[in-house]
C-alpha cells in the first residue's frame, strides 16, 4: 500500500488541478463556464514561481508559505479578488489552485 501512495496523490494533486476548475466552473459559472474554465486553468502559471526554488521541484516540499506566489500574503491578495467581480474567477481559481497545494503538504505530513 506504502507503494501505491505517491501515485495516488500525483493522481488525486492533477486531477483537483485540470478537471475540478471545470466542475467548479459549471457549478458557479453556468452562463460563461468555458470561459470561466480557461480563466481558472490558466491560474496555474502561479506554478511559474517555481522556476525560483532550488531545487525546481522537490516532492517533499510543501510549496505553500514557501514559493512568493504561495505565500500567506498572496493568497491573502487572492481572497481580496474575490470581491471585484472582474476578478472573481481567477481568485476562485487561485485559491482553489492554493487549496489543491495544501492538500499536497497534508499528504506529506501523514505520510512522513
Amino acid at each position: 500500500m506504502e507503494e501505491i501512495l505517491p501515485i495516488l496523490q500525483t493522481f488525486v494533486h492533477y486531477s483537483l488541478h485540470l478537471l475540478a476548475p471545470g466542475l467548479i466552473a459549471y457549478v458557479f459559472f453556468k452562463k460563461n463556464w468555458k470561459k470561466a474554465y480557461v480563466i481558472m486553468l490558466l491560474t496555474m502559471l502561479v506554478d511559474l514561481d517555481h522556476l525560483l526554488a532550488d531545487p525546481i521541484f522537490d516532492p517533499n516540499r510543501c510549496g505553500i508559505g514557501f514559493h512568493p506566489l504561495h505565500s500567506y500574503y498572496a493568497i491573502g491578495v487572492y481572497f481580496v479578488l474575490l470581491w471585484p467581480k472582474k476578478t472573481r474567477i481567477a481568485a476562485v481559481g487561485l485559491l482553489f489552485h492554493m487549496l489543491t497545494d495544501f492538500q499536497d503538504c497534508l499528504w506529506m505530513r501523514f505520510q512522513a
